[in-house]
């Protein structure tokens, strides 16, 4: 399989990897083919981009650091929850959440070598929910990093599942905006922090810790964030965890008031902010395990060919094996050639083709 953008799909496509709803239901199955209906619909859903069949990438597969079990049980549990807290009842939603987020840790320490490639599908009326997990995942992995013990971990997924729950409440405009915000809705947007806290703190089954992590999320290093401008050690240390993990998943998926870029990009953006936004550590240990050329992602290398990325280099994200074609990937008789970047030092990506 292959990832593709919804803009270069063409009718006759198979589709590779199913697209869900936040409930697990599926929207379009693996195998279908896709014709021009089908198309503009996932545009009108807002998905960026989806895995296709290619006769000369089927050997690919693109594992996921969660099961699709687990995955879709937390989307379920975030999006319960969210709306009990936003309610203000009281109801034993937090069973749930406490149980997908053991799930997550497991999964990730049962993982030895993790390099994140996959995209997750999100649509406009799920990409809270599915931000919400997809930060729980990559938190927990930097955690995991930094050598958190399981009883820290299992704390710092809980927080990173409810981080954004005072995002439920704003105008849907607000939400779905990816162009820059006018002051009037940036300050609104900003509320998100304090209204998650306020939600969370007033639940007697939730930790003052977990309030903590969703209000302190887009506080900075430098001292220039919010809501309270907290510098440093005045931050907590997992809610700085968390900020990592929401910058990145906001950067290669769009965000209220930030345009999405590719993968390779957003790396840059994060290294550029270390020291800024985020201690050095956290963005040296986070970014060993984000492939910069995801698996499966087509791109063109300094020498002038065209490949797709085909599998990682552990250690070195910029470094992947990408598969050339010499020759019309259309026609039977194609020369097909492997570029380890790791070996082929003179060789490197000049960029994603999107």
């Amino acid at each position: 399989m292959r990832e593709v953008s919804v803009e270069r799909i063409n009718d006759g496509d198979v589709l590779a990897k199913e697209i869900y709803t936040s409930y697990g239901k599926i929207l379009l199955g693996k195998g279908v083919v896709l014709k021009r209906p089908y198309i503009e619909r996932l545009k009108e859903m807002g998905i960026y981009s989806i895995y296709i069949e290619d006769e000369f990438t089927d050997d690919i597969v693109i594992e996921d650091v969660i099961s699709d079990q687990h995955r879709f049980d937390a989307l379920k549990a975030i999006e319960k929850s969210c709306k009990v807290i936003q309610s203000g009842k009281n109801k034993d939603e937090e069973i749930d959440i406490i149980e997908s987020v053991s799930n997550i840790v497991q999964d990730i320490l049962f993982q030895k070598d993790i390099m994140i490639s996959l995209i997750d599908m999100r649509t406009l009326d799920n990409r809270i929910y599915f931000h919400s997990v997809n930060v729980c995942v990559l938190a927990t992995v930097l955690g995991k990093g930094l050598g958190l013990p399981v009883e820290k971990l299992n704390e710092l997924a809980q927080g990173a599942l409810l981080h954004d729950v005072g995002i439920v409440g704003l105008p849907k405009e607000i939400v779905n905006k990816r162009g820059p915000l006018t002051k009037e809705e940036q300050e609104l947007y900003q509320t998100h922090t304090i209204q998650g806290y306020e939600m969370i703190r007033r639940r007697p089954e939730s930790s003052i810790i977990t309030a903590h992590m969703a209000y302190q999320h887009h506080e900075w290093t430098n001292g220039k964030g919010y809501p309270r401008q907290l510098k440093g050690s005045a931050i907590h240390q997992l809610a700085e965890i968390i900020a990592v993990a929401d910058f990145y998943d906001c950067l290669i998926h769009g965000s209220p008031g930030i345009p999405r870029v590719l993968p390779h990009v957003a790396c840059e953006i994060m290294m550029a902010n270390a020291g800024v936004r985020f201690r050095h550590e956290l963005i040296t240990i986070f970014l060993k395990y984000i492939a910069a050329y995801p698996t499966g992602y087509t791109v063109k290398l300094n020498n002038g060919e065209t490949g797709v990325v085909v599998g990682q280099n552990k250690g070195l994200p910029t470094r992947p094996i990408v598969r050339v074609f010499d020759g019309k990937v259309n026609l039977k008789q194609v020369r097909v050639v492997e570029r380890n970047l790791v070996v082929e030092r003179t060789l490197f990506v000049e960029y994603i083709i999107d």
